[in-house]
């Protein structure tokens, strides 16, 4: 529990900080903008590159995994197909990624590690969500927020012009030829990376001012939907998986739930932005998540341990 409450209490210093330079606009008016692009186009892809270039690949494919793939899926799914015929396809797009991508980077990889007492069982979550996840949701993202169809080569060229997706691919294969590369040369990646997860958080608390996430609006049904299926039907989903599909139980039950229980990741509204699509349904499904997400993990060890 503690371990759980200490990886959220840094989450929300960081964003709280982002929050005051809004607040007091030591940053200007253009600052949440401003970052959101560098952490899309800089820091983001130094970090997935660094992070995948040197990560084992062969612990990945595991029955928890499994088990987080399908009930994301589910959650996404689910999403999709109670907004779809009502809003436009990329605030869909974005609205469904809130309710099963979840925070497995600044908040998983604690949580796993006092927790779980593992950290590298969060690896494979991380390199689903970076490797397929992100790429398939950027990649829609830039077909549906064009506004036209776009000719068949440009939308199979689409992960290939997205930093994002290229860092991916090039970790992946760094990562899956054996290569080890030198200190010095990821010096540089880790040096930009490690900005990536504060500049995202404090992003997020820039645009936290004037926000009212549990005000009404055309977005509450959408935004709290998302938060619903994120912190209850997805691990929800995970439990039913694993323990009547998979027949996990255990350690291993408990690291499948809880990694399905984490809450939305704060660069999804980096996405958001990017795309001027559904920025205030990110916002605020993030903030409200990630304060569902404490108590919902809590319950979890709990009932599980």
């Amino acid at each position: 529990m503690r371990a759980v409450l200490t990886g959220f209490a840094g989450i929300w210093l960081v964003t709280l900080a982002g929050y005051l330079a809004g607040r007091f606009g030591v940053l200007g008016p253009d600052a949440t903008t401003l970052l959101a692009r560098l952490v899309f186009y800089l820091a983001a892809p130094a970090l997935l590159f660094s992070t995948l270039a040197t990560s084992s690949l062969d612990k990945v494919f595991t029955p928890a995994l499994a088990v987080f793939v399908l009930s994301t899926l589910v959650a996404a799914a689910l999403y999709v197909a109670v907004t779809l015929p009502r809003r436009p396809a990329a605030e869909v797009t974005i609205g469904a990624l809130c309710a099963s991508y979840v925070n497995a980077g600044n908040l998983g990889l604690p949580i796993a590690a006092y927790v779980l007492g593992d950290a590298s069982l969060v690896v494979p979550v991380l390199l689903f969500q970076l490797l397929i996840a992100t790429p398939t949701g950027l990649a829609v993202l830039d077909v549906t927020a064009a506004g036209h169809r776009p000719a068949p080569l440009r939308l199979l060229s689409a992960p290939l012009r997205n930093p994002i997706s290229v860092a991916c691919l090039c970790g992946l294969v760094v990562a899956a030829a054996g290569w080890r590369l030198p200190p010095e040369v990821l010096r540089p990646f880790d040096l930009v990376g490690g900005a990536a997860v504060p500049l995202a958080l404090i992003a997020l608390g820039l645009a936290l001012r004037g926000s009212r996430p549990f005000a009404g609006g055309p977005d509450a049904p959408q935004r709290y939907l998302a938060v619903g299926l994120k912190v209850v039907v997805q691990p929800t989903v995970a439990w039913a998986i694993g323990h009547f599909l998979f027949h996990l139980d255990g350690h291993a039950l408990l690291a499948a739930v809880v990694l399905s229980a984490l809450p939305s990741a704060q660069n999804l509204f980096v996405y958001a932005t990017r795309y001027d699509r559904a920025t205030g349904l990110a916002r605020d499904a993030i903030v409200l998540s990630t304060l569902a997400a404490v108590p919902a993990l809590v319950i979890i060890a709990a009932l599980l341990t």
